[in-house]
């Protein structure tokens, strides 16, 4: 099962259960910033013991890695904005009736772009009106990312009870109070499951946003690749997989919360 459908499926076993049960707490909450910290200490304590060249100081150091570690953040925090700006409309529309017909072909041709290799994406769309950089770099992640997010969005709110939508519409609301006071709040730990994912995805996939020079934290990976520096490669892979867990974890903790304040 894959990932988007393994949190659509999540989602979907949650919200059918009963209300009145706790969310309990995902244990990798628990080990993934743990992971994170011990792999970080045991990577930059083996790059101490072989020692570090001049050339690899260069661009494993603090100010270096802070400056790429922010234009990472950039990257993420405004491909995974993008993503939610379009795929939480576009599930919210396809998942009315009237627009039964083209859910289908949506949800697979956001499929679509996400089989699509994402190095691909990003060196493709250099070539297009926008050229190199940052808004290239955050258009190919956003496709990249879409589907997790357009997906659950519909998904969670097919798996709003159908009793409830009813009721609703009986005391007089309209369709789009129905959608907004009913079927959003009992929706949103579905969708906040789509966007962990989407971020997560963003983390992996900006590394390579250096080769359209967009920085991040694929920068100095690809430096120490290109002048055969292993134990520099090894240090910036460590720092780009400990983001992943730690916005994983952050974004864990965000769920937890809808979660339990919904049920």
């Amino acid at each position: 099962m894959s990932a988007p459908a393994a949190e659509a499926a999540s989602g979907t076993a949650v919200a059918d259960a009963p209300r009145r049960q706790r969310a309990k707490l995902d244990k990798s909450l628990i080990a993934n910033p743990l992971i994170a910290l011990v792999g970080l200490v045991g990577v930059f304590a083996y790059a101490g013991s072989q020692g570090l060249d001049a050339v690899e100081q260069s661009v494993i150091n603090p100010a270096a890695l802070a400056v790429r570690l922010w234009e990472h953040m950039i990257l993420t925090g405004l491909s995974t904005l993008v993503v939610i700006v379009i795929a939480i409309p576009a599930g919210i529309a396809i998942s009315r009736p009237a627009a039964g017909r083209i859910q289908r072909p949506v949800l697979a041709g956001a499929g679509f772009m996400q089989a699509l290799p994402a190095f691909g994406v990003i060196v493709l769309l250099a070539f297009s009106p926008l050229g190199l950089g940052l808004p290239t770099a955050v258009v190919a992640l956003a496709l990249a990312a879409l589907l997790p997010v357009l997906t659950n969005t519909v998904v969670g709110l097919q798996q709003v009870d159908r009793s409830l939508i009813e009721a609703a519409r009986g005391i007089g609301m309209s369709a789009r109070q129905t959608l907004i006071r009913v079927e959003l709040p009992l929706a949103t730990p579905v969708m906040v499951a789509g966007v962990r994912v989407a971020l997560v995805l963003n983390v992996g996939t900006a590394a390579l946003a250096t080769f359209i020079g967009a920085g991040g934290l694929g920068e100095p990976i690809k430096g120490m690749l290109e002048l055969g520096r292993p134990t520099g490669t090894l240090v910036a892979a460590a720092i780009v997989a400990a983001l992943a867990l730690i916005v994983d974890w952050l974004a864990g903790l965000a769920e937890y919360a809808v979660r339990r304040n919904s049920g």
